[in-house]
């Protein structure tokens, strides 16, 4: 009787721990074919506006400057 329940736990194991394998390698094949198709299906400028995209082209967005300033004011204001 123990020889068939530690069977049965190690079968029971098996399974388990094959499902997990099995559905990790499907879900690292859905994110690697999402991420080469991805670029088919979307371009540049609807994820990014072109006018935000030229502003953090050059450098010129003053949203980032602030909160990066914001930011360092903080830090600096932390230590005294």
């Amino acid at each position: 009787m123990q020889q068939t329940l530690m069977q049965q736990g190690v079968e029971l194991m098996l399974y388990g721990m094959g499902t997990v394998f099995v559905f990790l390698a499907l879900l690292v094949l859905a994110t690697t074919a999402l991420s080469v198709l991805t670029p088919y299906f979307i371009k540049d400028e609807e994820v990014m506006p072109a006018q935000v995209a030229a502003n953090s082209a050059t450098g010129n967005d003053p949203l980032l400057v602030a909160v990066i300033t914001a930011a360092v004011h903080r830090y600096r204001s932390r230590d005294k």
